[in-house]
């Protein structure tokens, strides 16, 4: 059976209609169920189109592969992990110190890891041996990175940072330590600790890998820009 579309399909990176929108999002969100209930190898098309309630041939309306859609859903889980940079620790209205913007930028990632931590575990497994995923999420999570990396450096700027360390290791290593973490807590179940308890220590940590300082003496109200 041919699953060449018809000239007005939806296009995969861009419905044209509302609806056409509305049903790509009723698909990821299918996938997704699917993706956490069977993992990526036993995940097939049709389970996803029969738990979006559409035909197997719809599915390619919107997509191309089970690949494309599960990329999708990684990038969706991504966005949904760094989004606390954009609410918390770089919202501009903020007046708090930057150590307390890291608390609450680490406790909203733990609590959004926790919550899809079943479709997070999955992305992690495909990621170790698909190394186009692996890079399409690095390509995806580098304009995050490089915000990050700018802040560190404002700090240094501003003296609230060690002068001594490098913003783009940092950024890469404090990340890595608070995501892989995440994933050995919530995904694994190898370390057993209290919520809170582990908001406080990553933060403990974060901030000591740093020599972060709430402000410096000559300077009253410091921000994250």
């Amino acid at each position: 059976m041919s699953t060449a579309a018809p000239a007005d399909r939806e296009k995969p990176n861009g419905p044209r209609s509302r609806k056409g929108a509305a049903t790509r999002a009723r698909i990821l969100d299918a996938a997704k169920t699917v993706f956490e209930n069977d993992g990526f190898l036993e995940a097939r098309i049709s389970d996803i189109a029969e738990q979006a309630g559409l035909s197997h041939g719809s599915f390619y309306h919107y997509f191309d592969s089970k690949e494309q859609i599960f990329r999708e859903v990684a990038k969706e889980m991504s966005d949904l992990l760094n989004a606390p940079l954009s609410t918390s620790i770089f919202i501009p209205s903020s007046t708090a110190p930057p150590r307390e913007r890291i608390r609450d930028g680490i406790r909203r990632y733990l609590e959004s890891y926790r919550a899809e931590a079943r479709i997070i575990g999955v992305i992690e497994q495909v990621t170790r041996y698909d190394a186009h995923l692996n890079g399409e999420r690095f390509e995806h999570q580098q304009r995050d990175r490089d915000r990050v990396v700018g802040s560190l450096r404002q700090l240094q700027l501003l003296g609230l940072i060690d002068e001594d360390v490098d913003p783009a290791i940092a950024a890469h290593s404090l990340g890595a330590m608070i995501s892989r973490f995440a994933e050995m807590w919530l995904v694994q179940g190898l370390v057993d600790t209290d919520f809170e308890h582990a908001v406080d220590q990553l933060t403990r940590l974060f901030v000591s890998a740093l020599r972060l300082r709430d402000r410096p003496a000559h300077l009253s109200h410091p921000e994250i820009e």
